[in-house]
């Protein structure tokens, strides 16, 4: 077992939560679920499981992480962030073991992975990139951003390692779901729109080049029109029609059908300058 602490964010999750769980145990030697209001069997899923269960209000999710890190009084060499609808794969753990035996002199900080994402029960082969994300890293270097979306934890010192392992991802419950969900990340991308822009974090490079593209050949493409180019490079030229109906439906809604609403929003703002409206939990209940 290794000497970390699993964090995990929740609200309303009873459905996502024990394979979550689950995927972790015999691995991190202590689990913190941090909830923001659930209503449903959260709590009682977290405590049958031998997991702390604590409640804060939720701000965002960065905040609600980086308040777990400052309130969890966490005491292990290392610090896992996982949400409820993600799994650390046996292989994950298997490469992970002896990186997190290294000293802290070894300046290895960061363990990143790659998703491997799942639409109606199928992983997704094609289509691109679906997520990168650094999950596990020693206490007191790593932090998340403060930022509405895409926060990606930051490393104060020393340097990550990329494994070749992949943690699965089933992203949603259903393609209702799926749709809340893609209109609520929609709110925080505007939100990132239109604040202030992204201080000096020490990031990945990787990381900086595809918020350098984003922001300065994407948004400057024509609104509503990039999102109809998003969804055909995906979907015809990086194949993500190879997936068959679970790849169309997947592709269909978060690279047209999301990036259109973030340009409706974005539209909406403009023509009405109404105030965005403050950031809240999802409600992965059904």
């Amino acid at each position: 077992m290794a000497d970390l602490t699993a964090i995990i964010l929740t609200k309303n999750e009873q459905k996502n939560l024990p394979d979550c769980l689950k995927s972790v145990a015999g691995f991190a030697s202590r689990v913190v679920v941090v909830d923001s209001g659930s209503g449903d069997l959260t709590g009682d899923i977290a405590r049958e499981f031998g997991a702390e269960f604590v409640f804060h209000p939720f701000e965002s999710h960065a905040r609600q992480f980086n308040w777990a890190l400052d309130n969890a009084d966490i005491r292990t060499e290392w610090v896992l962030r996982i949400d409820a609808d993600e799994r650390l794969t046996d292989a994950v753990k298997a490469e992970c073991e002896p990186l997190l035996q290294l000293p802290r002199e070894s300046g290895v900080h960061g363990v990143s992975m790659e998703a491997v994402f799942y639409m109606l029960g199928k992983p997704l082969r094609f289509g691109g990139a679906k997520k990168r994300k650094l999950m596990i890293f020693r206490n007191g270097v790593g932090r998340i951003e403060d930022r509405p979306i895409d926060e990606h934890t930051v490393l104060s010192e020393g340097r990550e390692v990329l494994i070749r392992a992949k943690f699965d991802h089933r992203d949603f419950k259903s393609v209702h779901f799926f749709a809340e969900k893609l209109n609520w990340y929609a709110t925080r991308e505007v939100l990132a729109v239109l604040g202030p822009p992204d201080g000096g974090a020490r990031l990945d490079g990787r990381i900086r080049r595809t918020r350098k593209l984003k922001s300065g050949l994407y948004y400057r493409f024509p609104k509503f029109l990039r999102a109809f180019c998003v969804f055909v490079f995906r979907y015809v030229f990086q194949l993500g029609f190879l997936d068959g109906r679970p790849g169309l439906i997947y592709h269909f809604m978060y690279s047209f059908m999301y990036r259109f609403l973030v340009d409706a929003k974005l539209y909406e703002a403009e023509r009405t300058s109404a105030p965005a409206a403050p950031l809240s939990a999802l409600d992965a209940g059904e």
